[in-house]
């Protein structure tokens, strides 16, 4: 008899707790349903599609369910719209409490660092920058997505994901084909300039007279150092305020880094042909050898970090930001400046991130109208003397998930959910209208980016071009990137600054990056690619040989080329 009474209240007890578990359910596809309406009309998936999308979330997350989940990222507008609104109706659809916090670009650096360092976990997830793919494939301390898909991630990675949706994937991938990170926001720097100063008859007939050629985008370096001369010196005021050829900054601040490492030498050619990372001698001046080891930054290891061409590229840096820009751009840091060309003081920008797009299609701004049409243009980035075609034009920043094996893996595998919602189809068209930092092709086709590439300036038909991934990010060259960007700020601000010459500057970093890989490769930190550096030898032995580090040009200003937008943008989007 009392078998049967404690079989009965079981039967009660297991009937109880599916309805709880039923009720439950139903509670997440109401808020699923709801966060349909309320956050994601705008999807490359229909609304069935979505909710069979979000039914998965809810089904994966139960073994989940309760935990607090701790993320970060820096403070973009993508990761702002992420805590704001994705963590909460993660949290609404799948009972997992997610705190994702934003913080500087360099504090989500020094906190992996740290957790990488101290196998101590910090944060369950981090939107890393995929310039650190050479650091996470080198310490054996970052979880292979790519492996983690097929093993511990097998019933916890979307039959939606669609990896080969992602533009970006390609720099998330190390040389061993493995996949490390996985893109979560995407952004160019590109040529941005007032495409309403450039079309006036007056100033086009100015430049003409003085320069010889036509005013227009330029495609050299020449040509933009024109213009930058011609607003900022000869032009000097329109509809009576003052104006400027060029816009920089030069704070000595760990954002100048990102200044110059960010692909400005190879923007002027420093480096060697290949993408998306120059090979051998990539776009900081590394070498490695074929096995994919380090060998050297220093010209005398046949790196290019100091080599004619990167001299060349940062006096020109340190000119135009002292001859053309506003005297106040030496003082300001990257977040100072970048708001600045929306004022309407500006002409051009040679060096302007595609983050800044959503901050300048405001209509109450100078350079909108009064319906949000942008009076501004970007365009593909111009190159320097030293750049040769097949290899990469610019940079893009491919902020990307990154999971490390020191996290607990049940942490690890609820964080990872959470990264798969905030790069899901149903959501991912939305919050790339929100930050304006593409990752899905499906996306970059929609109807909406149609119905949206008039106010965007440029930037749809940037990421609809092939031509796009000739922009690329830091690459697997770089063995340390958390220990090795602080050098670039360190060691180029005095001559930023004027107080020692570029040359001078680069010959310091080359050396402390040398120094830096020998060290590291001493301390035996390194499971995989670990620097093997060349024995110093003559500069002029590497200068001889093909490809970077290369000889000096005799003449580093050859004649200015430019082309009207619209042709531009016609032969960019047939290619």
């Amino acid at each position: 008899m009392k078998n049967i009474k404690m079989k009965y209240l079981s039967l009660i007890i297991s009937g109880a707790l599916l309805t709880s578990s039923q009720l439950y359910a139903q509670d997440y596809r109401a808020a699923a349903e709801k966060a349909l309406d309320e956050h994601f009309q705008r999807s490359t998936l229909s609304r069935e599609e979505q909710l069979a999308e979000l039914e998965w979330f809810i089904n994966a997350a139960e073994p989940f369910r309760g935990m607090e989940i701790k993320t970060v990222a820096e403070g973009l507008t993508t990761h702002t719209y992420e805590a704001e609104v994705l963590a909460k109706v993660f949290e609404e659809i799948t009972g997992i409490k997610i705190t994702h916090n934003i913080i500087g670009e360099g504090d989500v650096v020094d906190t992996m660092q740290t957790q990488m360092q101290s196998d101590r976990n910090i944060y369950d997830g981090y939107i890393n920058d995929s310039d650190a793919i050479g650091t996470h494939l080198r310490y054996g301390k970052t979880i292979a997505i790519s492996d983690a898909i097929e093993n511990e991630w097998k019933d916890y990675t979307s039959p939606y994901l669609d990896l080969d949706d992602f533009i970006g994937l390609q720099y998330t991938t190390g040389p061993d084909g493995k996949v490390y990170q996985l893109p979560d926001q995407q952004f160019a720097n590109l040529y941005w300039f007032r495409a309403d100063w450039f079309d006036r008859e007056d100033l086009q007939a100015q430049f003409k007279e003085r320069y010889g050629y036509d005013l227009g985008v330029p495609l050299n370096w020449s040509a933009y150092e024109d213009i930058a001369e011609f607003f900022s010196v000869h032009v000097k005021e329109i509809d009576g305020k003052r104006v400027y050829g060029h816009m920089d900054y030069g704070r000595r601040d760990p954002s100048l880094g990102w200044r110059f490492h960010d692909s400005w030498l190879s923007m002027a050619g420093m480096g060697d042909k290949s993408v998306p990372f120059g090979n051998p001698v990539d776009d900081w001046g590394i070498r490695v050898n074929e096995e994919g080891n380090p060998v050297g930054a220093s010209v005398s290891r046949g790196g290019a970090t100091n080599s004619p061409a990167s001299v060349y590229a940062v006096t020109k840096m340190v000119e135009w930001l002292r001859d053309y820009a506003p005297e106040s751009a030496r003082g300001m840091t990257f977040g100072e400046a970048g708001p600045v060309p929306a004022q309407g003081q500006i002409a051009q920008q040679i060096f302007w991130y595609t983050a800044f797009t959503a901050d300048m299609t405001d209509p109450s701004l100078p350079v909108t109208d009064d319906e949000g049409n942008p009076k501004w243009r970007m365009a593909p980035s111009p190159t320097g003397p030293y750049w040769e075609e097949g290899m990469k034009v610019g940079y893009q920043d491919v902020g990307s998930w990154t999971f490390f094996n020191s996290t607990p893996e049940d942490r690890r595998t609820a964080a990872w959910l959470f990264a798969q919602f905030t790069v899901s189809k149903t959501v991912s068209l939305e919050k790339t209208i929100a930050g304006l930092t593409p990752i899905r092709r499906s996306d970059i086709f929609s109807d909406e980016m149609t119905e949206l590439a008039p106010k965007l300036g440029g930037l749809v038909e940037f990421y609809r071009s092939e031509n796009e991934s000739m922009w690329t990010p830091t690459g697997t060259n770089v063995p340390d990137y958390p220990r090795l960007a602080p050098l670039w700020w360190q060691n180029l601000a005095p001559a930023v600054n004027g107080e020692i010459t570029p040359k001078e500057a680069l010959d310091n970093l080359a050396d402390a990056i040398d120094r830096t890989m020998a060290r590291l490769a001493r301390a035996n930190v390194f499971a995989n690619y670990a620097p093997v550096l060349n024995e110093p030898r003559d500069e002029q032995y590497w200068l001889d040989q093909p490809g970077a580090p290369k000889p000096a040009l005799e003449n580093e200003k050859p004649q200015g080329k430019t082309m009207p937008y619209d042709q531009m943008m016609e032969e960019w989007m047939a290619q």
